[in-house]
């Protein structure tokens, strides 16, 4: 057995192990995508499924204007988007349908849907998508940004890093994780298997500062909703580090 000396050999002596999230203790899934944007499924196929798995709700997160390649929808596109969600929330009984987006985070910090648009969603994340490759007081300053801004509800993949494709952005986690403290904006740990991010250190600092880390799965099909048991084991990643653990 490997230890990480965080503390967890005498947590154990002593009796006082933390409980560690189950994959039956998740509720919901806050990071989805439909064929309305790079998503492989329909939108009822989606809630579909998510219903029969037993959530109580799913947010559907799909793509804003800035990510061209995948068709990000514009304000308009998004009210409309939203009206289908709302439509499909009422007539399906057991599960709440939120009105979610991924909304891009530009160079400034700023957000490329309007504010007022914003306001409509239930459920916002928002993310870097672009220009990755910063200085990091500039990246920092532009995630601290985002982090602060009235509508924003969550930070999509934190760090931005693809398992042995692309490091994490340089970025100062210390300052996200004080401003998402400051705002009570959760920080998402992405369950797909190539992002696994935040990671399980950033995962305890969140916990350490009274930051709420979101579990979800960025699924873009049905199956990718299976993604969501990466998500846990990685939130229980180590006895000494298990505290990223968020009742959903």
């Amino acid at each position: 057995m490997c230890s990480s000396d965080l503390g967890e050999i005498e947590a154990a002596i002593e009796g006082r192990l933390p409980e560690l999230v189950e994959l039956k203790d998740i509720r919901g899934d806050l990071h989805v995508h439909t064929d309305a944007t790079d998503g492989r499924d329909t939108l009822a196929d989606m809630v579909a499924v998510s219903r029969r798995r037993g959530y109580l709700y799913i947010a559907i997160t799909n793509h804003t204007k800035r990510v061209t390649m995948v068709g990000g929808l514009d304000e308009k596109g998004l009210l409309r988007h939203w009206q289908e969600i709302e439509k499909l929330d009422a007539g399906t009984p057991g599960i709440h349908v939120l009105k979610g987006v991924e909304v891009d985070i530009l160079d400034d910090g700023s957000l490329d849907i309007a504010d007022g648009v914003l306001a409509k969603a239930d459920y916002v994340v928002a993310s870097v998508h672009y220009n990755t490759n910063m200085p990091q007081a500039r990246m920092t300053k532009r995630i601290v940004t985002a982090v602060n801004h009235l509508h924003v509800n969550a930070l999509g993949h934190p760090t931005g890093r693809i398992i042995n494709k692309r490091a994490p952005y340089r970025v100062e986690m210390e300052d996200v994780i004080s401003a998402a403290a400051s705002t009570g904006t959760f920080l998402e740990l992405n369950a797909a298997p190539d992002r696994l991010d935040i990671d399980d250190n950033t995962c305890r600092a969140a916990r350490d500062a009274g930051v709420k880390v979101s579990i979800a799965t960025d699924a873009h099909s049905v199956n990718g909703y299976d993604f969501m048991r990466y998500g846990v084991s990685q939130a229980r990643r180590e006895i000494g580090r298990a505290s990223c653990r968020e009742r959903v």
